[in-house]
């Protein structure tokens, strides 16, 4: 149980880089606009990509990212690919601030999730997802649309949005969640601020 744990909270390390890939993104879409900046996130999808080829179809060992790759990302995408691409949409078509706290809510409310309900859930509430875990997500989601979204819209877009984060990270097993969570939240959060 350790090892996962400690493997798992690696893993949600690695979930704080899609941080810099934000940040990246603003650099470039002060300076060159938007086009060029989704420009440079299909570039860097373009790379994961490649490496996923190289892993998968020609069967060479990364040492460093089979530390990462989940027993359920062996032979198939890792969820860097997804979420990438679900970043790419987001950004594309949500209001910047929908778009923000849909990704933030699936990287800290997905760590929350699966730290929290490693270490302290036993009460299953849909396959290996626990209660605890599940109500960790949905405060984190909370405070990431309250500290966001205060500014730009209602409390009943937090809400949808921090729920529907929740409950597509709950019960989703064999889509990723890097892709749906991400546009869930989004959509649910661009149809009510357009309503």
């Amino acid at each position: 149980m350790k090892w996962n744990f400690f493997r798992e909270i690696g893993r949600k390390v690695i979930h704080l880089m899609i941080l810099l890939v934000i940040v990246g993104y603003l650099i470039l879409l002060r300076n060159y606009g938007k086009t060029h900046a989704l420009m440079a996130l299909v570039l860097l999808l373009l790379l994961f990509l490649i490496i996923e080829y190289i892993r998968l179809d020609l069967n060479m060992k990364m040492p460093f990212l089979d530390f990462f790759i989940r027993p359920k990302e062996v032979g198939r995408v890792s969820g860097a690919v997804y979420f990438i691409t679900a970043t790419i949409i987001c950004l594309a078509v949500f209001d910047f601030w929908i778009a923000l706290t849909a990704l933030l809510m699936t990287i800290f409310g997905d760590m929350f999730a699966a730290i929290i309900g490693q270490k302290y859930g036993h009460t299953l509430i849909f396959k290996k997802k626990t209660l605890v875990g599940g109500v960790a997500e949905l405060c984190i989601n909370l405070v990431i649309g309250l500290i966001l979204l205060t500014a730009y819209t209602n409390i009943y877009t937090i809400v949808g949005m921090a729920f529907a984060a929740a409950i597509s990270e709950t019960l989703v097993e064999t889509i990723d969640d890097n892709l749906i969570v991400p546009l869930v939240a989004g959509f649910v959060g661009q149809m009510l601020i357009m309503m």
